[in-house]
């Protein structure tokens, strides 16, 4: 099989090794003549990142970037993000990197000519209509991690560095014109990134699964993202340069992110809280949260992962299913509880609060009182 395809869902993906050469063709079918790149810190010096800045350059698309990205992106960035597209005189976006790469990417297109302040778009109702769609600039989507999904994404997660909490912001014009899917640039990853973007996607896809809502085409796509991360994030853990597995693990990205149109739940509920606190790796987060939850919603999920299990060649039905997770959790050294992730004494209050407010609790096929939502907490501390 030639790993090498173009898709259009759920918008136009260019998928394949090498493919980061069409990124100035990308930003022309999307409608941008001068694009500021977006990425984070850590990424900005990188050869990848270098290169593609060359070939916007030589595609006489100028050479803009902005890096002031934290890895848990804020308003702060937002804000500086949107001044150097303004002053630059730029009129389009390449989202560039991981999940806050991309999400403060996006979230810069969409700011930039509106006249609302930022949290006046928060993902509530109908909030989302309050922007001027007109003047949301076009965005060229180019994940170098596999993870977050964010390049097939309709929103932003952002954190409120006064309030520490992460919000989401949504407008369906978040959703890249163009997403460039090059398992090349993923190759540089070290191991605790990969394992803990691959977790980030796998859990999308456990939690997508496992909501109570109705939409086949999203369980049918969760039910395949979770057999491409068991095959084959061992695999790109193991060897950073086995392409195959590299591009499987996109692939698993994307269709964890656009499967959630389901559903999150428990598990992204505590996850973003105590993230936004204590500015925890996401990923590795929701894997140490993911063994608790799924004991918790056993009562609404076990029939439906007694059937997971069959297709993922799992036995023992749902309770194989979490003797695979708590394996692969040990297989890529994730910590077992808040403690052995650097929280020793986590503000359950807090974190309990944020979890019931966040919008991922509506996903959850277990109703998250507060009472059983701090039982649950406890059981990861």
């Amino acid at each position: 099989m030639t790993l090498t395809a173009n898709w259009s869902y759920p918008t136009a993906v260019r998928f394949g090794a090498g493919r980061i050469s069409e990124i100035a063709d990308a930003c022309k079918a999307a409608g941008i003549t001068k694009p500021l790149l977006v990425t984070d810190r850590g990424l900005a010096n990188m050869e990848i990142t270098t290169r593609t800045l060359d070939l916007l350059e030589a595609a006489s698309m100028g050479r803009a970037i902005f890096a002031d990205v934290d890895p848990n992106p804020n308003e702060k960035n937002a804000e500086a993000g949107v001044k150097a597209f303004n002053e630059g005189g730029h009129d389009g976006v390449v989202a560039f990197g991981g999940g806050s790469g991309l999400d403060l990417g996006k979230l810069v297109a969409f700011l930039a000519g509106q006249t609302r302040p930022l949290w006046d778009f928060e993902d509530i109702g109908d909030w989302w209509t309050r922007a001027d769609a007109d003047a949301i600039a076009p965005i060229v989507a180019v994940p170098t991690t596999a993870g977050t999904g964010s390049e097939v994404g309709r929103a932003s997660v952002i954190t409120n560095s006064e309030t520490e909490e992460k919000k989401i912001i949504f407008h369906p014009k978040f959703l890249p014109s163009v997403v460039i899917c090059d398992p090349e640039l993923t190759v540089g990853m070290p191991q605790f990134i990969t394992a803990g973007t691959g977790l980030d996607a796998f859990a999308h896809c456990v939690e997508a699964f496992s909501s109570p809502h109705y939409h086949p085409m999203s369980q049918g796509m969760a039910l395949e993202g979770m057999r491409l991360v068991k095959e084959y994030l061992p695999r790109a853990y193991a060897d950073g340069t086995d392409l195959e597995a590299r591009a499987h693990m996109m692939s698993a990205a994307a269709m964890g992110a656009t499967a959630f149109q389901k559903g999150l739940g428990a598990i992204h509920a505590l996850s973003h809280p105590i993230g936004a606190m204590y500015h925890t790796h996401h990923g590795t987060t929701n894997a140490v949260c993911m063994p608790a939850v799924l004991k918790f919603n056993a009562p609404a999920i076990r029939g439906v992962f007694d059937k997971a299990a069959r297709y993922l060649d799992i036995d023992g039905g749902f309770d194989g299913f979490c003797a695979f997770v708590d394996d692969f959790n040990a297989l890529f050294q994730v910590p077992r509880n808040l403690g052995e992730l650097g929280i020793e004494t986590p503000d359950i209050d807090r974190i309990v609060a944020g979890a019931l407010k966040d919008p991922s609790t509506g996903g959850n096929p277990v109703e998250m009182t507060e009472e059983n939502t701090r039982k649950l907490l406890l059981q990861i501390v």
